[in-house]
């Protein structure tokens, strides 16, 4: 995750110190946790192939509990419980309370559909940390995408039902190609209804988001968006109101954002590269992990196609810590065998080799060059690219998962 405003507001007081990394023992990673796979949506872009009916195995309240026991003790700070749709667990409220008892930072990811006034109070007296709400466009199109008329209203019921009752709520936006036109309008309504966070995430190689890959938006309207948010951010700390703003799924965009500091704010260029270096860019399999439905751990929540082992059978800190999987070792390498124009970048310190999903779908090598870089060769230091990216049919040699 790169979290936009936090550069910025360095960028806009340079006296502001930045934070630099703790010297004590390193904690566990963040976990993106799929508690239920069962939606009553059934998303364009859905990475988790969401539907609305139950599928067998879960997790029971127990073997959550037990995991997340596990997590704590391992250094775990933030827990993102999602789904398919969270709060059609039943338990939710349940395993929303022991984690904020055990002292996690908690955020709700939903569809906002089902927050209600019979259930808000509820809600609110978990006390999470973050409720995330996604949002693919304005009314039209966030209905097409959800494929339900009348989605779009409900979700902003359930937005401002969470607003109104002080808890911190944001829009999730995945930019595609149909509707990368309503971004404006989102952030208007991000400042028409006083909401505190916008994250904009790009539209990444899995699940349902896989079999649509072809909507992905062009590196030209991607930057486009960027540009967009970049000024709006900075706009609004300018006007002494920041607001939090952040990108997911492309780590170029701290090497964009680098660019635009060159531009605008030329002296406070190698400041901000100096920051960039320490956040590192891609952190998939190191700092960001995710625990799927059935109790499946992955590198992250898009490589649901990639299992690493079971929670069931090993705590999650055994599975984690465990380099004999040769993607988990060639992840946690501080230099990662990245191919082709990852390999060659000159910003590579501050990007991290970007997303390997998308590589990993394309092309059946997760060392390829990331296809989702909207960064031309001259931006990157990249003289003569050659013939690199081979896209191609592929049979995967990892241990699949029995989960479809």
């Amino acid at each position: 995750m790169f979290r936009l405003t936090r550069y910025m507001q360095h960028l806009a007081d340079p006296s502001r110190t930045p934070r630099r990394p703790q010297v004590a023992a390193p904690t566990g990673p963040v976990v993106i946790w799929n508690l239920i796979r069962r939606c009553n949506l059934t998303c364009k872009h859905c990475y988790a192939t969401s539907a609305d009916k139950d599928f067998p195995g879960e997790l029971s309240t127990e073997q959550v509990y037990e995991v997340m026991d596990d997590l704590k003790d391992y250094g775990v700070p933030v827990l993102i419980l999602s789904g398919g749709e969270p709060l059609m667990r039943p338990d939710i409220f349940d395993i929303s309370k022991r984690a904020k008892a055990l002292g996690f930072y908690v955020g709700l990811s939903s569809n906002g559909t089902l927050i209600t006034t019979d259930n808000i109070r509820q809600i609110a007296e978990i006390g999470y940390d973050y409720v995330g709400v996604s949002l693919d466009g304005m009314r039209e199109t966030h209905d097409l995408f959800r494929r339900r008329v009348g989605a779009f209203d409900e979700s902003l019921r359930g937005i401002r039902l969470c607003r109104d009752a002080g808890i911190k709520v944001g829009l999730r936006f995945t930019l595609t190609r149909d509707n990368a036109r309503d971004l404006p309008e989102l952030l208007a309504l991000m400042d028409d209804e006083n909401l505190d966070k916008f994250y904009l995430s790009h539209l990444n190689y899995a699940g349902r988001g896989n079999k649509n890959r072809s909507d992905d938006a062009h590196h030209q309207m991607t930057r486009a968006a960027m540009d967009l948010l970049f000024d709006t951010c900075w706009n609004h700390i300018s006007r002494g109101h920041p607001k939090e703003f952040v990108t997911g799924n492309n780590d170029a965009d701290g090497v964009y954002l680098l660019q635009w500091a060159e531009r605008n704010l030329p002296k406070q260029r190698e400041r901000l590269e100096e920051m960039l270096k320490r956040w590192g860019g891609n952190s998939s399999g190191v700092n960001i992990a995710n625990i799927d439905n059935l109790g499946h751990v992955h590198p992250d929540t898009m490589w649901w196609d990639y299992d690493l082992g079971s929670v069931k059978e090993r705590p999650f800190s055994t599975i984690w810590e465990d380099t004999s999987d040769p993607l988990m070792a060639g992840l946690k390498q501080r230099q990662r065998p990245l191919e082709g124009r990852c390999a060659a970048c000159t910003h590579l310190a501050l990007c991290g080799g970007n997303s390997r999903t998308r590589a990993w779908q394309l092309t059946g090598n997760a060392w390829a060059e990331d296809p989702g870089c909207y960064l031309s060769d001259e931006e990157i230091g990249v003289s003569d690219g050659g013939e690199r990216l081979k896209v191609r049919p592929y049979e995967r040699v990892v241990k699949q998962v029995g989960r479809r």
